[in-house]
């Protein structure tokens, strides 16, 4: 870690909203955030010296609403700068600030809003409008509705408001509430629901602080870092890495126009830091291989061998492996092969963080060996939220890593992992019972984990408690596993496994666009023409890829029958949470004739 002026200490901060008005007046002229502006069509930056004074405008309206300590706020907007300026004008006046997913489901939205009381929300535009306006009389406790887009097309309701309008054109001082209790509440940030409604888990200050500044003890911070923000801020990995973090180091942060637009932004911002979740990963390492697959035998022979020249080195480098004469290869290899992967990420990154789901070994193991530097972590929103992370001197991608310091985890008798320390949240929102479920009289959270802790300290997750499938004979398979190998192959887009109390196992299978296309054209199919995905050649075309994909695993666990899906998941449709994850207990739910159609007969 960089040991200079520029880090914040956990003592100079006490609360968020002391870490930032410390920044702001630490490096007043630092670039603080760097965004896209549509309209001039050019990237602009600004200094803390501006986020601190308009900030302050955020204050002053918030006061003119008459809201008090305590009160909770809502927003709901794609990552911008404007983000940064509402979390911390509410922070520093003792509101409570409650994130939402920026493209969430109406229905979503007014449950959490009336059970979090949110008296104030915050929405992008007519986008946003869209998705709540057939719910708004669903939400009786929200009295004032901010737009920072225009309001044209919007449906009229008195509580609406444009955001210019709103803010006074000047402002005192950006102000910290007096006497604010860092072990207070200062969050309500509703988890991504896989299964039933969200529950609101309690964050304080501390909470946040102690895990940022922890996760800040497990790497460097150089003086030209730059992060690159895409996952969504209402989830806690992108909120506590992606803003908190560079807020206490004074990294600059460069929003991301939007994820079709990734790689056009990873070669423009060319970042330092990355955070993402392991899907990003896969599907670039997915077109590296569908690339290969066009190319010459020679092409794909020396891609190849970069690979395990450089998987050499990296293990070397680790301390794990053995110099071998083949690294003299790897200048060249770099330059034909290494370099060209690197510079589509922008050629400067030193911190590739992965983390919401678990990054399949061989994806891993590629973008390290050509230089890539991802590191597994893992956390809950329950933990502010990362309780576990590798790091780039002791990197051992099957796991998540070691825990942060301060942080303890242990195992239970039943192979669940416990976290203990600051970062554990205060509760959940209006819910003791299970709060009390959750967190055990010595202050363990039960994460719902399966785990194992090796002797060095390296955390590596096994599974969840309540996703393993036992079959009818009493075998028990984790169905993540599974589905990483399948979703390896590129004609994959997504899988799930089902089979929980029946006699074997079975998929749902949603195809890859493209590659879709180009099986149903090789089979003179109408790939358009829903039928087509039924066609006994397309069946066991795909069940024979899938098991190869499982050639590796037991008998008991391979997949017997599948079903090819027209409708992708999506967090739209309301199948994948904000970070990506299957809602496993809604698609069963949606799918339950499909499934049932699959066991019929056996």
């Amino acid at each position: 870690m960089k040991a200079n002026q520029e880090i914040i200490s956990l003592d100079d901060a006490v609360t968020l909203a002391g870490l930032f008005k410390e920044r702001t007046h630490r490096t007043p002229d630092h670039i603080a955030y760097r965004y896209y502006d549509p309209e001039q069509q050019v990237w602009k930056n600004s200094t803390w010296s501006e986020m601190r004074t308009e900030t302050a405008r955020w204050q002053a309206a918030f006061l003119q609403e008459g809201l008090k300590p305590g009160d909770r706020v809502g927003i709901m907007m794609p990552n911008r700068r404007e983000w940064v300026m509402f979390d911390q004008a509410a922070l520093g006046l003792g509101l409570v600030s409650v994130p939402l997913f920026y493209n969430d489901r109406g229905g979503n939205v007014a449950y959490i809003a009336e059970a979090a009381a949110i008296k104030l929300l915050v929405i992008q535009g007519p986008e946003q409008w869209q998705n709540l306006a057939p719910v708004r009389d669903e939400l009786p406790t929200v009295d004032r509705i901010i737009s920072l887009d225009s309001l044209d097309g919007m449906e009229h309701d008195d509580r609406i408001c444009h955001l210019e309008q709103w803010l006074p054109d000047t402002a005192g001082e950006y102000q910290v509430v007096d006497n604010l209790d860092p072990h207070g509440l200062c969050s309500i940030v509703y988890t991504s629901g896989t299964t039933g409604h969200p529950k609101g888990v309690m964050l304080s200050h501390h909470n946040i602080l102690s895990n940022t500044y922890e996760a800040l003890q497990t790497t460097t911070i150089e003086d030209d870092d730059i992060l690159l923000s895409f996952l969504p801020l209402s989830h806690m990995l992108e909120r506590t890495g992606g803003y908190y973090l560079p807020l206490m180091a004074g990294i600059t942060v460069a929003y991301a126009r939007s994820i079709q637009e990734l790689a056009e932004d990873l070669q423009i911002i060319r970042p330092t830091f990355l955070i993402s979740v392991p899907r990003i990963y896969e599907r670039i390492y997915a077109k590296i291989q569908e690339g290969l697959e066009g190319k010459s035998p020679l092409v794909r022979h020396l891609f190849n061998l970069a690979v395990n020249v450089g998987w050499t080195r990296f293990e070397w480098q680790q301390g794990r492996g053995n110099w071998s004469p083949s690294l003299l290869l790897w200048p060249l290899l770099n330059k034909l092969v290494a370099s060209k992967v690197t510079e589509k990420l922008g050629g400067r990154l030193r911190t590739a963080i992965s983390g919401g789901a678990p990054l399949p070994p061989e994806v891993a193991r590629t973008f390290l060996a050509l230089g890539v530097p991802v590191l597994q972590g893992y956390g809950l929103t329950e933990t502010s939220p990362v309780l576990a992370v590798n790091r780039v001197e002791d990197n051992v991608p099957e796991s998540v890593g070691r825990p942060l310091p301060g942080t303890e985890l242990s195992i239970a008798e039943n192979g669940e992992l416990l976290a203990r320390g600051n970062a554990v949240m205060l509760g959940f929102w209006n819910n003791p019972q299970e709060t009390e479920r959750v967190i055990d009289k010595d202050g363990w959270l039960h994460t719902g984990d399966v785990a194992k802790i090796d002797a060095s300290g390296h955390v590596y997750i096994t599974g969840r408690i309540k996703d393993i499938i036992v079959l009818a004979n009493g075998e028990k398979v984790s169905p993540a596993d599974m589905e990483i190998a399948i979703a390896m192959d590129a004609l994959i887009e997504q899988v799930m496994i089902i089979g929980e109390g029946r006699p074997f196992l079975s998929a749902l299978i949603v195809l890859e666009s493209e590659q879709w296309k180009s099986l149903a054209e090789g089979l003179d199919l109408d790939p358009d023409n829903a039928d087509s995905l039924q066609d006994h050649r397309v069946m066991d075309h795909v069940h024979r890829r899938i098991n190869d994909q499982l050639r590796e695993f037991p008998g008991y666990a391979q997949v017997r029958k599948i079903r090819l899906l027209e409708e992708a998941w999506s967090v739209e449709n309301g199948y994948l949470t904000p970070t990506l994850k299957t809602k496993r207990k809604l698609i069963i739910e949606h799918c339950e004739p499909l499934i049932s159609d699959l066991y019929s007969g056996h």
